[in-house]
């Protein structure tokens, strides 16, 4: 294992080039001080460039004694130019002025932000404020909604956030808030998510050409990055809306070196309710509600020494009160949510070496509790049960921008996990006294993995640029330990200016499971460790694609087609249910399972002037095969859907109204239905007289209907003395679509008992319109 680091160590000799210069700094937005991610900084003499880190930082080597002419980017910014006599190493700090203009983003041809020129395969980003222009229900903009419009991303049920990337389900996706996991990322049974834009800096997904340094998950990683605040001033913003309201605040603390962000989204429908009941008479009293607390402080104690303390925490809670007059007391109720803490320090060692350590604490717990008072007895029943899974992460990366060519990113990350598969407390009381106190559980699981990666990003020549790295991974669970070593391996050859093929394989493992009562993501929903007898989840992907940007990168069109292999799945045995916690999990599934997915992707983008979008289509095939399960044949995946096409556009009128509409269709879901039945003869004693036996097609042998939808969406800002207020009116399901939910039989006792498929629809039309300001 360390002759292959050194060997990756050493191959840089290979391009390093004598006589040059660095430099390096940070790139942050000029109002606010707030570092921009991916921002671009490129020589058009050398045509050499560099991106900025997940903290703003870059670094980049350029010959000496030479004129540099540097074009810093980003889009909707304005382009900064700078031209500079090199004769030793600089550090510069560029700010780059947002772009108000109607044109929206500024494009330079001569980038490195072209797709044909990025060293990527599989990843796209939709910038933050895009996404909030983007219809919604409420006027609450979703970060995992949006990307659901992106080739090779689909939905869970309709309105739900929830994503499934490439026939991978969705505990398959690696989500990480500040570079530390998530577990469970939904509100209302998956209708938002917990990520509020307002204090959100930047997203990425990546579902192909994975680097290295990413690992755990088998599927894709959603890469958010949490806003530092304004180190310059005092600001608010806040909204008004059907589905939440939201109030943050930022600012300087003494000086610019030190900022923070405090950020508040809650659901209000409890305190709603709980206000009509107060003139309800119904002896019965429920509510629901959620709520996203987000925080962050950075300081700056130096251009080397920077700290950030971030903090997420979220809950949904259900809960329901009956009573009958003097007799009875019933109180149920359902809370589940998260709680993340990280401490990150970024150390400048010199300007060619930057490092970030970071120390973690993750959580997300499931109780439900419920409760029987037989007042008359003076007798109180009750029974809990929880479940839930912790991390504490201890994470070192470096990244090492060693020569123009040859840029180095390595690290080290520890994990220690901790399940609670399951709970189950029962206590008796009568006259105050403990009758019966009974736990049930199944034992805390504590698992521990340490993991170590190198990528080498190479540059060769003008039209060669790979990514090669190693991903190697050792889990320990009780006394089994299991290795993984993970290639991964990206080649871009940029064959002609504006033309690009890329190719990626890589190779992933995920050592825990997420064991599912139903087709959606559900806070029932019970994540569990591999272990000795249950082994990681195995993937292989092979990804191919095809790159072209058009009329100075104002337009984009990529196309992409892959080849997913996946081994060791689990899901439960049929009847199987997570509520009977006297048997051990172990004992309620399949396991061994195998799932294939391949497909093809294409992207088309319009990426300025006041009419901007993209369409997306997706043609896709993905299978499961379990030994127990449709007789040991590959059946189709509950998501596996052929076609997918989204088409999204977006309109800037002028500087106070912009529109936008996005248009939705989808091959129906496979699910597991009766296409006939077999009536039973008669027993002679009339035990089964009227019975029928229902006949099927296999597991998930048939399909729903198409799903398609059309939304649309106005925002009109306007300037106000105090700062600025946007209304926004958005039109859900415009030509109200019955889009169906699920199918039930009904017999029609006026045709012969005949039986009926019957379609439930979720969504009619729905308008909704919300009010949000800054100050």
């Amino acid at each position: 294992m360390k002759k292959i680091f050194l060997f990756l160590l050493l191959i840089s000799f290979s391009f390093i080039q004598a006589q040059n210069s660095v430099i390096s700094g940070y790139i942050t937005d000029v109002e606010t001080n707030e570092v921009l991610i991916n921002a671009n900084i490129y020589d058009i003499n050398s045509k050499l460039g560099a991106f900025t880190n997940s903290y703003g930082f870059y670094s980049i080597s350029l010959p000496r004694h030479t004129e540099v002419n540097l074009y810093i980017s980003y889009v909707g910014y304005t382009t900064q130019v700078k031209n500079i006599k090199l004769t030793q190493d600089e550090s510069i700090n560029f700010s780059l002025e947002p772009d108000n203009n109607m044109g929206e983003v500024v494009i330079v041809s001569k980038s490195e932000h072209t797709i044909e020129k990025r060293n990527d395969l599989g990843t796209v980003s939709i910038p933050i404020r895009e996404i909030k222009t983007l219809p919604s229900i409420g006027g609450e903009s979703d970060i995992l909604k949006a990307y659901q419009l992106m080739p090779g991303v689909q939905a869970g049920n309709e309105g739900s956030s929830t994503i499934f990337v490439r026939g991978g389900s969705h505990d398959q996706n690696l989500i990480l808030l500040d570079n530390v996991p998530l577990y469970y990322v939904n509100h209302l049974g998956g209708f938002v998510s917990v990520f509020n834009t307002d204090a959100i800096n930047n997203v990425n997904l990546i579902k192909g050409g994975f680097p290295a340094s990413y690992g755990g998950r088998l599927s894709s990683v959603v890469d958010v990055s949490m806003r530092e605040g304004n180190s310059k001033k005092f600001q608010g913003s806040g909204m008004l809306g059907l589905i939440a309201t939201k109030l943050s605040v930022e600012g300087p603390i003494k000086n610019v070196n030190t900022s923070y962000i405090v950020s508040y989204r809650r659901l209000l429908f409890d305190v709603l309710n709980r206000a009509v009941n107060v003139f309800s008479s119904k002896p019965i009293n429920k509510g629901y509600y959620f709520y996203d607390f987000n925080a962050k402080i950075n300081h700056r104690f130096s251009d080397n020494d920077r700290l950030f303390l971030s903090v997420y925490m979220g809950d949904d809670r259900f809960y329901r009160k009956s009573s009958r007059k003097e007799e009875t007391i019933q109180k149920d109720a359902i809370q589940w949510g998260n709680r993340l803490f990280a401490l990150r320090w970024n150390h400048l060692f010199s300007q060619k070496l930057f490092s970030n350590l970071t120390l973690s604490h993750t959580k997300y717990r499931l109780k439900v509790d419920n409760q029987l008072e037989l007042q008359a007895n003076n007798q109180i029943y009750d029974l809990n049960y929880k479940q839930g899974v912790e991390d504490t992460n201890l994470k070192m990366d470096f990244n090492y921008y060693m020569t123009p060519n040859y840029k180095m990113k390595f690290g080290l990350k520890s994990t220690l996990h901790t399940f609670n598969s399951g709970e189950l407390d029962f206590k008796e009381e009568n006259n105050h006294e403990i009758a019966m106190d009974t736990v049930i559980s199944n034992k805390l699981v504590r698992t521990f993995e340490i993991a170590t990666y190198v990528e080498n990003k190479i540059k060769i020549g003008e039209k060669l640029k790979g990514n090669i790295g190693l991903h190697y991974n050792t889990y320990h669970v009780n006394n089994t330990i299991y290795h993984s070593l993970e290639p991964r391996v990206l080649v871009n050859w940029n064959f002609k200016p504006t033309y690009s093929l890329k190719a990626s394989y890589t190779k992933m493992q995920q050592n825990v499971h997420l064991l599912t009562s139903g087709n959606v993501s559900l806070p029932i929903d019970l994540w569990v460790p591999a272990t000795e007898d249950i082994t990681p989840q195995k993937s292989e992907q092979f990804s191919l694609g095809f790159a072209k940007s058009i009329d100075d990168g104002k337009y984009e069109l990529g196309i992409e087609t892959y080849y997913k292999k996946s081994q060791d799945l689990v899901t439960y045995k049929e009847g199987a249910s997570f509520y009977n916690i006297s048997s051990e999990w172990e004992n309620k599934i399949e396991k061994n399972g195998i799932g294939t997915s391949y497909g093809l992707e294409l992207l088309a983008k319009k990426k300025a002037g006041r009419s901007t979008g993209w369409l997306a289509y997706t043609l896709a095939k993905t299978d499961r095969q379990f030994t127990n399960i449709n007789q040991g044949n590959a059946y189709p995946y509950h998501y596996d859907r052929r076609h997918n096409i989204n088409i999204v556009y977006q309109y800037k009128l002028n500087k106070s109204i912009n529109f936008s509409a996005t248009w939705v269709y989808n091959t129906g879901k496979a699910i597991t239905l009766a296409e006939g039945r077999l009536d039973m003869p008669l027993s002679g004693h009339g035990a089964y007289e009227g019975g029928y036996f229902q006949v099927y097609n296999g597991k998930n042998g048939f399909r729903m209907r198409d799903f398609h939808k059309l939304d649309i969406g106005m925002n009109y800002t306007k300037e106000k003395t105090w700062g600025e207020q946007t209304w926004n009116f958005s039109v859900y399901n415009a030509y109200n679509r019955k889009n169906p939910h699920y199918y039930y039989f009904v017999e029609n006792y006026h045709n012969d008992d005949k039986l009926e498929l019957w379609q439930e629809s979720l969504f009619p039309i729905i308008p909704s319109v919300s009010y949000s300001f800054k100050f």
